[in-house]
């Protein structure tokens, strides 16, 4: 199991570098929706908060397959699998988030279904909004919290 862990580390790291190249694009998309009134720029910057949200998503997955060995099933997976990241499995892992950013990531992921589900010109100017503004703490608190994480994985890889 030794390998998997570093294997494991390595893909949380990279996805990691990957979201800072999502925050940034949402930054700037938004930035662009303040000086020209383009629906476009509302519809851009919704489609990379799914993206932000779905790179977390896939970290959490990749938790729950290699250091768990149990994904969560069902209509109601998606929650499920954010609840089960913010809580310790005894014997297997510490909790990878605390309850708070848990909550914090859970307006992003009901987002994401938003922008999966509904036209775009349903979308909430300021919903978006708040969310970027939110983004910046958020995303300190994810890369602490999953360096974290990968830290430890890479400490019992190497023991």
């Amino acid at each position: 199991m030794n390998g998997a862990y570093l294997a494991i580390a390595g893909r949380l790291r990279q996805e990691l570098k990957d979201l800072v190249l999502v925050i940034h694009r949402v930054d700037r998309i938004w930035g662009q929706s303040a000086k020209y009134p383009d629906d476009s720029y509302i519809d851009a910057t919704a489609l990379n908060l799914h993206g932000y949200y779905s790179g977390i998503e896939r970290m959490f997955e990749v938790i729950a397959v290699g250091v768990d060995q149990t994904v969560p099933e069902g209509s109601h997976w998606h929650i499920d699998l954010l609840r089960q990241m913010s809580v310790e499995i005894p014997g297997v892992r510490p909790a990878v988030i605390e309850p708070s950013l848990r909550d914090k990531l859970d307006k992003y992921r009901g987002f994401r279904h938003v922008v999966r589900n509904v036209y775009t010109y349903n979308l909430d100017a300021d919903l978006i909004d708040l969310l970027v503004r939110q983004l910046p703490e958020t995303a300190r608190e994810v890369d602490q919290a999953m360096s974290d994480f990968a830290d430890l994985l890479e400490g019992l890889g190497q023991a």
